[in-house]
């Protein structure tokens, strides 16, 4: 017979709190520590001098305050904002039904398929000049190049999910009488949602990696822009600063999208 232990009460007569389990708090308590690890390396190998013209975290931070105070900061990070999520999202919206009619009709990929391969071999950076000529030197071409990266990254990830569809789920649906819009809607969707979302995730890292290089193409403001200028009077604190802008930027949009995954695969085993 199984025996049921009542539940503890605190002092008070109320229920125990409920904290988070060990697995749950480790890998935040390991991720501060490597990031206090690291700030204090950089510290080291500044204040040493290994690194010649290497500026220190203090002043990383002073640059940055400064740079928080006049408006540039914010103004920079708006506008670099502003064109990879246009980029990124009409890249994802365009590759999603891209990559499921590629997955699920064979005469689309035979079709398609060829271009997305060749592209795919050709940087975006490469394409730069070719935008330039094509789009002028506004926010399109900018756009454009963005859009491309996180395109080429989520169209393929959107195929292999559709065509990596256990097969028995969907003769299963099929002899219950599914029509091909649930079986559509109903098994393949949620089966290559897991991969789509890696290729969101991958799609999004490659925006930012084009970034500084579409900013070159005649901004005038914007976190790669101002790298670029900076580079020119060798104002190393405020390359970092930029640098540093675009890495928690990019963490952050990366922790959204993970945490969108966990919301939409947890039917998903993970370890």
């Amino acid at each position: 017979m199984a025996v049921i232990v009542p539940e503890e009460k605190s002092a008070a007569g109320q229920a125990p709190r409920r904290t988070a389990p060990r697995s749950q708090q480790r890998p935040l308590v390991l991720g501060t520590l490597a990031v206090v690890a690291g700030v204090l390396v950089w510290a080291g190998v500044a204040a040493l001098g290994w690194v010649e013209n290497l500026p220190t975290p203090l002043a990383v931070a002073d640059k940055a305050g400064e740079m928080a105070a006049d408006g540039t900061l914010a103004t920079d990070t708006l506008a670099s904002l502003r064109r990879v999520f246009l980029g990124y999202a009409l890249g994802v919206v365009v590759a999603v039904p891209v990559g499921f009619l590629m997955g699920w009709y064979p005469a689309v990929r035979a079709v398609v398929e060829p271009y997305i391969q060749f592209f795919r071999t050709i940087p975006p950076l490469a394409l730069i000049p070719l935008t330039v000529v094509l789009l002028g030197i506004g926010e399109l071409p900018k756009i454009a190049v963005i859009c491309l990266a996180s395109f080429m990254a989520c169209v393929v990830s959107s195929f292999q999910g559709v065509v990596d569809v256990d097969r028995t789920l969907i003769n299963a649906a099929r002899v219950l009488g599914a029509s091909n819009r649930v079986l559509f809607t109903r098994v393949v969707v949620p089966a290559s949602t897991p991969f789509i979302l890696v290729g969101m995730r991958i799609g999004l890292g490659a925006s930012w990696a084009t970034l500084v290089a579409a900013e070159l193409i005649g901004a005038q403001e914007g976190l790669g822009y101002r790298m670029q200028k900076a580079s020119t009077w060798f104002e190393m604190d405020t390359i970092f600063v930029s640098l540093i802008t675009i890495g928690v930027l990019g963490l952050l949009m990366d922790r959204l999208l993970l945490l969108a995954e966990r919301r939409l695969t947890g039917w998903q085993e993970r370890r």
